[in-house]
């Protein structure tokens, strides 16, 4: 008779922390699926080492319930809510995002994480959190993470293509919130905007989002001498630095997004392909 291999994923978490490592691959509850824009979707998911565990910045990896479907999708962690659920925000853009908007409540998904290392909020500071459109939900987290704590403040700095969708979800976590649309300009209006109410001894930027953007973001940081810190997007395909996908120029070498980062220091990366590494010291 064939040993049983397979163990319960209920039973993953609880061995996981028995011996003293982050659970594996494992199936969660879906607890909520609703619309904010035109393809973009918020999911909450039950649970309970996710909520207790989620780094501002670290990400999950959802996989599909196609068998045809090998590689898993990556998501940032948006917030951390009530009755260890934790909340990403998505836009579809494919088939595989399209299937996990289907979802609906009670139904279950496979996830993986929390995977990658985050932002580096240990410092009293006053935090400019700079996001673009799908770049925003690791800045809700940070903004999370950040209330409430002593010698802290936070600016969120957001833009988007049209529709606001994050203004209602970041505003109640931040001190000041200012957004933009397309038509109006983007997040660098935005830095010159709060430029004369930056106190450069104690500010610090975080910025996520598409690339063009979060270059011009480490442009500006460089210009007006502050420390940034980006959480790079980028295609992964395992998620935790086996397939060797997403690796990024940094003046340290060619690293992994998913497992060196997706967070690393604005002045570490190497923006443009031909850019001498000595100038990005």
């Amino acid at each position: 008779m064939k040993p049983n291999l397979f163990i319960s994923t209920s039973r993953v978490e609880e061995q996981a922390q028995q011996a003293g490592r982050m659970p594996g691959r494992r199936t969660a509850q879906v607890t909520g699926m609703e619309p904010l824009d035109r393809q973009v979707w918020r999911m909450t998911i039950r649970d309970p080492y996710l909520a207790a565990h989620a780094p501002a910045g670290a990400f999950i990896n959802l996989y599909s319930a196609d068998r045809m479907t090998m590689m898993p999708r990556p998501f940032g962690i948006s917030r951390v809510l009530e009755g260890e659920q934790i909340e990403i925000i998505f836009a579809v853009v494919g088939q595989g995002t399209y299937e996990f908007s289907r979802l609906q409540p009670g139904m279950a998904v496979d996830l993986l994480g929390p995977l990658g290392h985050g932002f580096d909020l240990g410092k009293p500071a006053d935090y400019l959190l700079v996001g673009g459109g799908l770049g925003v939900p690791p800045l809700i987290r940070a903004a999370q993470c950040l209330q409430g704590r002593s010698g802290v403040r936070t600016t969120a700095l957001l833009g988007y293509r049209d529709h606001r969708f994050a203004d209602a979800i970041m505003g109640p976590l931040t001190d000041r919130l200012e957004s933009i649309d397309n038509a109006s300009g983007d997040v660098i209006t935005l830095l010159d905007r709060v430029r004369g109410d930056i106190d450069p001894e104690r500010t610090i930027i975080l910025a996520c989002g598409p690339l063009p953007m979060m270059r011009a973001v480490a442009a500006w940081a460089r210009q007006t001498g502050l420390p940034a810190q980006c959480c790079m997007e980028s295609r992964m395909g395992c998620g935790y630095g086996t397939c060797v996908a997403c690796v990024v120029d940094t003046v340290d070498g060619r690293l992994k997004v998913c497992k060196d980062g997706p967070v690393f220091a604005a002045d570490r990366l190497i923006w443009d392909a031909g850019e001498d590494k000595k100038e990005a010291r």
